[in-house]
């Protein structure tokens, strides 16, 4: 007996993405009037039909909460996605846990699986591009989605956003090396034009337009190889820096890494501080000063609010911050 046609045989048959036909089967306005033809065509032609009494089934509370991360490899987020999945799992939740690698077009084809498979809730911290076509899948499967650590679009009550007060951790790292007699501070790591980079920045950027400080900002990857990488160019280029704010810890355990290979002492010739306070703060040598996100109690939080609002229908607020905290250690002269 023949196998009756997916959805996937619709869009190889149409030449679009699996997430086009998802939407010309929703009905969302974000598809062209041109492309929702051809796909009616192609469903014509190879006699899909529409389950929409399975679709109804699917969109009942399942039991599965959708996460998507951005990047798994990075221990920040894999620590948050460990004690978000272990919350939901208290709580009688399954996790479908998915990393997009950076690749929004790799993040619209998952959210339209993980609908297709009948998610009750989305957590989303998004990788940056394609915003319009995850936010149609999104929006038009009318699934509940929070937004994490980084936003597809602020402000929408359809799509609330919780990070952690990046603005604040910022100054705290700023003021803290001022407090151990830093006279030049730079800023590292973070790509260039980005909201969180410019979040994370604007604290430190606060505080030295205070104390009349010129910022020292070097953008780029944010990974321990560019903050080794980085710390060559620093020593050479501005040797008047004796302290460092990095967009978050492996930048700054990048900076520890090559401090030894230079020759500068970490914690007296280089002050450094990292962001994220990820387990590997505490281990490494010397220890790293680091703005804590606390992430044990922001996945807690986190679970709490998507299971309130699949379940009782309480919807987040559309737009919250996360206290944040510095630990002091070594790597700052603490």
């Amino acid at each position: 007996m023949k196998d009756r046609p997916t959805i996937l045989d619709v869009a190889k048959q149409a030449g679009v993405s699996k997430s086009t036909v998802s939407l010309v089967l929703q009905g969302s306005p974000a598809v062209k009037e041109a492309t929702r033809i051809s796909v009616r065509e192609a469903m014509a032609e190879i006699g899909y039909v529409y389950n929409r009494s399975a679709a109804t089934l699917r969109s009942s509370s399942s039991g599965l909460i959708g996460l998507v991360i951005n990047d798994l490899r990075n221990p920040f987020f894999t620590e948050f996605a460990t004690l978000f999945q272990m919350e939901l799992a208290r709580n009688g939740f399954a996790t479908v846990l998915a990393n997009s690698d950076e690749d929004p077009e790799l993040q619209s084809r998952m959210i339209s699986s993980l609908v297709e498979h009948g998610v009750s809730g989305f957590i989303i911290s998004p990788s940056y591009g394609g915003e319009q076509e995850a936010l149609a899948v999104l929006s038009a499967s009318n699934t509940p989605t929070l937004q994490v650590f980084r936003s597809l679009k602020s402000g929408d009550p359809q799509f609330p956003f919780v990070a952690p007060d990046y603005d604040r951790g910022g100054r705290l790292a700023a003021e803290h090396l001022l407090e151990m007699g830093c006279k030049r501070i730079a800023f590292l790591g973070g790509l260039e034009g980005r909201a969180v980079t410019e979040e994370r920045m604007s604290g430190y950027l606060c505080v030295l337009a205070e104390t009349g400080m010129e910022p020292i900002i070097l953008t780029g990857q944010a990974t321990r190889a560019f903050g080794k990488a980085t710390t060559a160019k620093l020593r050479s280029e501005y040797p008047e820096v004796d302290g460092v704010i990095c967009f978050n810890d492996l930048v700054a355990l990048g900076v520890l890494s090559a401090g030894s290979e230079l020759g500068v002492k970490i914690g007296t010739d280089l002050r450094v501080v990292g962001f994220d306070d990820i387990e590997d703060c505490q281990d490494c040598h010397p220890p790293l000063t680091s703005v804590s996100c606390n992430i044990p109690d922001f996945a807690k939080s986190t679970a709490e609010q998507i299971l309130a609002w699949v379940k009782d229908g309480k919807v987040p607020n559309v737009t919250e911050r996360s206290p944040v905290a510095l630990m002091r250690r070594a790597s700052s002269g603490a």
